[in-house]
């Protein structure tokens, strides 16, 4: 299996090459030159099998040889053998041909744990085997950076450098960033939002004399592993559902297009999904771009849904450049666009093959806290700003296929928004009944691309 970079100049990688690179030398994102097929009687047999042996037998094809089959298992045995919950991604019903999938039993009560906690253990193995040792910088808008540090405090061969918008993420988040003791950590609160964040993240990417000197990787969803960890919950929660012998659809909330874009890989892998529903708060580029074809910034606005108010939607290129027959020149000359100008606008072919599998829609502030109140009221769940977001677009695309909502984090993430909305504090699992007591260890630095450098280089020549 090789992987390609979604602007065509870059070397190609194994997927071992892939997953420990991150972004591609230019600028791109790795993604897999072909994409393994499943029979509809290899979707029905994942019928009935644990969440463990689906993501075996969905992921296999893509890393090549990069593990055996003894190591791939054990990597994957061990990464969700911490969850809360034995389903790891359970249905609950909303009502009538509406789903929830949690998403939100993992370590870091978050979706990105299910990546993330895989990722940590594919780096160990690969980089024991190797003798190397890297240093993983990632940016985060919330649940990244908790997931990162979660999966890689404490391992020997990396140290993690974690940028998140200093005062835009809930206390929460910020805690389960800046509470870990392990010396290989580093939370480090950044002046801007998140978009600066991940624009100096790839700074970094792209000084290769600073990326070669530092050994850097990046665990953002820039990286490929992250993606394809992601699509195994599409086809467990599909097939319990009646897949292959019926479509199912999925609406998912999202800001860095990731999530959504691991679907997209499992209709292409053959599984048998009707639509795609990309649901946004208020901060809503990529609604705006399905229904205009302008992908154009128009500066972020903070929310109570802070894991999405993000405006540069990195993982938007790939789906692009699917949109584009796979032409690298012309993803290039998009992403180029947006960086000089703010923006660009998708050709009428390219908007086309885009809205063949995705649908769209935004949900403001007061619509987030009002889903919030209504569900409580007419289903008993409490939903988190986020799924809340992703429940209120499903309900205007219901039909008769089954519809799964993706519930991406837990609700005591963020209290405040939920506590405003239903007069409930939701309560932090037992196992997290302290992080507010925990001493908070964290960096304060600007938006600047050198002092982050120099943060980090002190740091691991410690």
């Amino acid at each position: 299996m090789k992987y390609i970079s979604t602007r065509g100049a870059a070397p190609v990688l194994t997927f071992e090459e892939a997953m420990l690179t991150g972004l591609a030398r230019d600028g791109g994102l790795y993604v897999p030159e072909t994409i393994p097929q499943m029979s509809a009687d290899d979707i029905r047999d994942l019928a009935g099998l644990s969440y463990e042996e689906i993501a075996f037998r969905v992921m296999r094809p893509f890393v090549g040889d990069t593990f055996s089959d003894a190591e791939f298992k054990g990597c994957i045995e061990r990464a969700y053998a911490g969850f809360g919950h034995d389903a790891r991604a359970p249905l609950v019903q909303l009502g009538p041909n509406h789903f929830l999938m949690e998403l939100f039993h993992g370590p870091t009560l978050a979706f990105k744990d299910f990546a993330m906690q895989l990722i940590g253990q594919m780096f160990e193995v690969a980089l024991k085997r190797s003798g190397k040792r890297v240093t993983i910088v990632g940016a985060t808008s919330g649940d990244t950076g908790s997931a990162a540090i979660e999966a890689f405090r404490g391992l020997d061969a990396v140290d993690v450098f974690i940028l998140y918008p200093h005062g835009r993420v809930s206390e929460v988040q910020r805690r389960q960033m800046t509470t870990p003791s392990e010396s290989n950590v580093h939370a480090i609160a950044m002046d801007g939002d998140f978009d600066d964040c991940q624009a100096r993240l790839k700074d970094m990417f792209n000084d290769f004399e600073f990326r070669d000197g530092v050994k850097l990787a990046g665990v953002n969803s820039i990286n490929w592993a992250r993606v394809l960890a992601q699509v195994v919950y599409y086809f467990s929660s599909a097939v319990s559902l009646g897949a292959p012998e019926r479509k199912i659809s999925f609406t998912v909330p999202t800001g860095n297009f990731g999530d959504i874009f691991a679907g997209f890989i499992a209709k292409q892998m053959g599984l048998p999904i009707d639509r795609l529903v990309i649901a946004t708060n208020q901060n809503d580029i990529l609604h705006r771009c399905m229904e205009s074809s302008a992908y154009t910034k128009t500066g972020v606005k903070p929310s109570i849904s802070p894991s999405m108010d993000i405006e540069v939607s990195s993982n938007f290129e790939r789906a692009l450049f699917w949109a584009h027959g796979k032409d690298g020149q012309a993803i290039k000359g998009l992403m180029d666009d947006l960086a000089s100008g703010g923006g660009f606008t998708i050709s009428d072919n390219a908007m086309g093959a885009l809205r063949e599998n995705y649908d769209s829609g935004m949900v403001d502030e007061a619509g987030t806290s009002a889903m919030i109140t209504k569900a409580l009221a007419q289903t008993g769940e409490i939903l988190c700003p986020h799924s809340a977001i992703g429940a209120a677009v499903a309900e205007d695309h219901l039909g008769t296929t089954p519809m799964i909502t993706l519930a991406t984090a837990h609700p005591a993430k963020f209290p405040d928004a939920v506590e405003a909305a239903t007069g409930m504090r939701p309560a932090l699992p037992p196992r997290m009944s302290d992080l507010f007591e925990r001493e908070e260890r964290v960096t304060r630095a600007p938006n600047d691309l050198q002092a982050l450098q120099s943060i980090i280089r002190e740091r691991i020549s410690e």
